[in-house]
């Protein structure tokens, strides 16, 4: 919670500011003031350890990942709430490797705390089937299946969704 209160204050002061720098005639000075404002202001919404978590998962490096997302003591406190949703996901991704049911359990708070993306809506979705699947609960694996290819409208998700249907036939 100070966190997200403490960048509204930098940003605020680093506003207020570039204000007074107008008011003075320094355009120059006031336009440079609001570049580093901005970027206070976007680490509010976008978390750079979630970015960060999100290229290291993209690199396939999930050690990498789960430290960068260790960074972050409390999210309840400190994360908004799309960030928190995110959280969720990539905490989710990173527990599927290890413990199903645990990572069940932040897969569905993700979804239930809103992702904003249908992508990302159909990736937990797709994770969420394949621990059914792991847990031979083949009909809600199949509804899971279903509702990601409704949401992965660029068919990103494709041979993820064949794959975990061939695993479907062999149970």
């Amino acid at each position: 919670m100070l966190s997200k209160i403490i960048r509204l204050v930098v940003t605020a002061a680093i506003f207020v500011w570039s204000i007074l720098q107008f008011a003075d005639g320094e355009i120059g000075n006031g336009i440079a003031l609001l570049f580093p404002a901005a970027i206070v202001l976007f680490t509010y919404f976008k978390n750079e350890r979630i970015l960060l978590a999100l290229y290291h998962m993209r690199k396939n490096d999930v050690s990498k990942a789960e430290k960068a997302l260790a960074g972050i003591r409390t999210p309840e406190k400190s994360l908004v709430k799309s960030q928190l949703a995110y959280y969720y996901l990539l905490m989710g991704m990173i527990e599927s490797q290890r413990k199903v049911g645990k990572a069940e359990t932040l897969l569905k708070k993700a979804l239930n705390t809103g992702l904003r993306l249908d992508q990302d809506k159909a990736l937990a979705k797709l994770n969420l089937a394949g621990i059914a699947l792991t847990k031979r609960r083949k009909k809600e694996a199949q509804i899971l299946l279903t509702e990601v290819k409704k949401l992965d409208s660029k068919g990103v998700l494709n041979e993820q969704t064949k794959y975990i249907k061939q695993q479907m036939k062999r149970i």
